[in-house]
């Protein structure tokens, strides 16, 4: 039973990425081309998706205790449908803000803490290795869905395809929900100990070393990657442009997947400073870097960290936390990762129209990867 919940963590995943962390990046271009609104605007209902959808994960562990994983995991897989559909049918720039609030609730119930709380008490020794391939799903849903919406688009027009997508996902994800996620793993009795505040945990060294480190490095991952295809397009051309973002979520598969395997015992704060150092060399590639090489190996680099910067925090806080405790951990974790890095994709944006390039951008999120890095270590003596 316990693999199959994996797997299903798995579709969950591709769906929550392909529609509610994919999906607000197509949507723009498309809004803007159709509606001539100002890409400022559409941005900014964006920005507000993550921040909404942030308020909410962090309430997310009180939902599941009251209500079960899979009752909440089926209603974010409703809501993320009904999100992208409203998105898409947008016919003045204020219904943005139903929509936003619709996806943002979704994107919250199919987002990182969401994986781990329905993967994480089914495994113990095994746990890297189950929350690697459920999170593997994310990083197909950029490879599978990133095309799917631009084809459906050019053919049908952005509802339409909405309406595919978002009611695909509906009738997939619902029915997995309702027959894995009712049932409780049978250790969970185990576990029946009261957690801590979350006012006792933001006071820890421990949590606000691995909060700190992983919104720095996620305020430049998602930066980085908003503005990868705007960067390597002079050089690779389109076709190759979208190819090297393809490379960039495969390296994350093959990075997670290896760390998986390595991981086991070792620290898994060291792992996550090496990941981040190999993200920053990665970052330095694609800022100073000239022609199709340098700028490959800065993809390949960047690319290989991207899977794990999501996956090591829950694994980090189930060595460091009680099992009582993780769950909550790891939302605010994301809660507080995900309102910083809303931020990063304009102000990376203003960087570039004040130097009229992407050197100090780029360079920035390097900066940050090595300061995540020396905090995620300096946490160690907290541990």
């Amino acid at each position: 039973m316990s693999w199959r919940i994996v797997w299903v963590a798995f579709v969950v995943a591709m769906f929550g990425w392909g529609v509610g962390f994919y999906g607000p990046a197509v949507y723009l271009p498309t809004l803007h081309r159709t509606h001539g609104w100002p890409i400022s605007a559409i941005s900014a209902a964006i920005t507000a998706h993550y921040l909404a959808s942030a308020a909410l994960i962090a309430g997310l562990p009180e939902a599941y205790r009251r209500f079960g994983v899979g009752r909440i995991t089926l209603l974010g897989a409703v809501l993320a449908g009904f999100g992208a559909i409203a998105w898409a049918n947008a016919a003045e720039p204020w219904h943005l803000v139903p929509a936003l609030m619709i996806s943002g609730a979704g994107w919250a119930a199919t987002s990182v803490a969401a994986l781990n709380a329905i993967v994480a008490p089914w495994f113990d020794r095994e746990r890297p290795k189950a929350i690697s391939m459920a999170f593997n799903g994310a990083s197909v849903g950029g490879v599978v869905f990133v095309p799917l919406w631009t084809m459906l688009i050019a053919g049908f027009e952005l509802p339409a395809a909405a309406l595919i997508l978002g009611g695909a996902m509906t009738c997939i994800v619902c029915p997995l929900a309702w027959c894995f996620l009712r049932h409780e793993p049978p250790a969970a009795s185990r576990h029946q100990v009261a957690p801590l505040a979350r006012t006792v945990l933001l006071r820890q060294g421990r949590f606000v070393t691995i909060s700190l480190a992983f919104a720095l490095g996620l305020f430049a991952q998602i930066g980085l990657f908003a503005h990868l295809l705007a960067r390597i397009g002079p050089d690779f051309g389109p076709s190759l442009a979208a190819a090297a973002i393809s490379l960039v979520t495969l390296c994350a598969v093959l990075g997670r997947t290896v760390m998986a395997r390595l991981l086991d015992e070792r620290d898994r704060r060291v792992a996550a400073a090496a990941n981040l150092a190999i993200q920053a060399a990665g970052s330095v590639f694609l800022a100073f870097g000239g022609g199709m090489a340098a700028l490959a190996a800065g993809c390949v680099l960047f690319g290989l960290g991207v899977g794990n910067l999501i996956s090591l925090p829950p694994l980090i806080a189930q060595r460091e936390f009680r099992p009582a405790d993780v769950g909550t951990v790891v939302a605010l974790v994301t809660a507080i990762n995900q309102a910083i890095f809303a931020f990063a994709p304009a102000i990376f944006g203003w960087l570039h129209d004040r130097t009229e390039n992407y050197v100090a951008a780029f360079a920035l999120a390097g900066a940050a990867q090595l300061l995540a890095a020396a905090i995620v270590l300096i946490g160690r003596r907290f541990s």
